[in-house]
């Protein structure tokens, strides 16, 4: 998207009827704002539309409240779904982290070089392995161990934290505990987990070592929303890597790493560019 001075994020959901495009782009322009980027979807069967406009705003438009209330006719109109964000609002995110550190090195990297434009309000551990990095880029960590007895208290802190920090985004990079149904719930659509594609054929341990011996040619990554359905959430991306008998376990794991952490990378940058809408568990991506 081009430079520009008041940018702003509008997505619109709701049953497929003509002149959808035409009144958010008419309302727009009499507003004096400047369309950046469109596109839209409709679903095979013709019954949902989906849409998303990039647009700069005059200065006299300064907020997303605005927005939202002079958009309320159209939306009753069509009886929309509708978000609008300024994208200027860097989102508040919490990461959340087990024994596995690559995806959270990354992450911190490309936020501490600005290529990841959100605010990380704190990251949050089972385990205390990770808290001297996360310290070093000036960022609070919260080491909350889990065990049977303390799951729900765990959670129940975890929910402090995000409401305590407004936080819009939690991101599991690699956090291999389970969320419970309730919290799933109360965090529909603002949960992105990351995991290697090889599920359901290879669960439990050492899943890459698995398919070694199986000699897959494939290995990937996916990144989903998460739902009490576990790893069974809406698909917001996926890559693969093309790898073949030559390599060993060892190499498998550091290529499946490399690809997990690009692909939550690039989810997380869907997601804040308001590029998802999820519909029927389908994430749709609007690029």
């Amino acid at each position: 998207m081009r430079q520009t001075h008041n940018p702003f994020y509008v997505t619109v959901s709701c049953p497929s009827r003509p002149g959808i495009i035409a009144a958010v782009s008419t309302y727009l322009s009499e507003r004096g704002c400047d369309i950046i980027e469109s596109a839209q979807f409709v679903d095979h069967d013709g019954e949902h539309f989906f849409l998303r406009m990039a647009f700069d705003a005059p200065e006299a438009i300064r907020s997303e409240a605005v927005l939202i209330e002079e958009l309320q006719p159209i939306v009753n109109r069509f009886a929309m779904t509708l978000t609008v964000r300024d994208a200027r609002r860097r989102p508040k995110i919490l990461i959340m982290v087990s024994k596995f550190g690559h995806c959270l090195n990354d992450l911190l990297y490309r936020h501490s070089i600005g290529a990841l434009p959100v605010d990380i309000v704190g990251v949050v551990s089972n385990h205390d392995d990770f808290k001297s990095l996360v310290e070093s880029h000036g960022i609070t960590f919260h080491h909350l161990p889990v065990s049977a007895g303390t799951k729900r208290d765990q959670e129940i802190r975890l929910m402090e934290i995000v409401e305590a920090n407004e936080v819009e985004l939690v991101v599991l990079a690699r956090y291999m505990q389970v969320l419970s149904q309730d919290l799933c719930t109360r965090m529909a659509g603002r949960i992105i987990n990351i995991h290697h594609s090889f599920l359901p054929s290879f669960k439990g341990a050492k899943p890459y070592h698995q398919a070694y011996k199986r000699g897959v040619k494939l290995i990937g990554a996916t990144a989903h929303y998460v739902t009490d359905d576990l790893d069974e959430g809406p698909i917001i991306e996926q890559e693969v890597a093309r790898v073949d008998h030559s390599m060993s376990p060892d190499d498998l794991v550091a290529i499946g790493r490399d690809v997990e952490s690009v692909v939550l990378a690039r989810a997380i940058r869907l997601h804040i560019e308001a590029r998802v809408m999820v519909h029927d568990h389908r994430a749709i991506v609007l690029r």
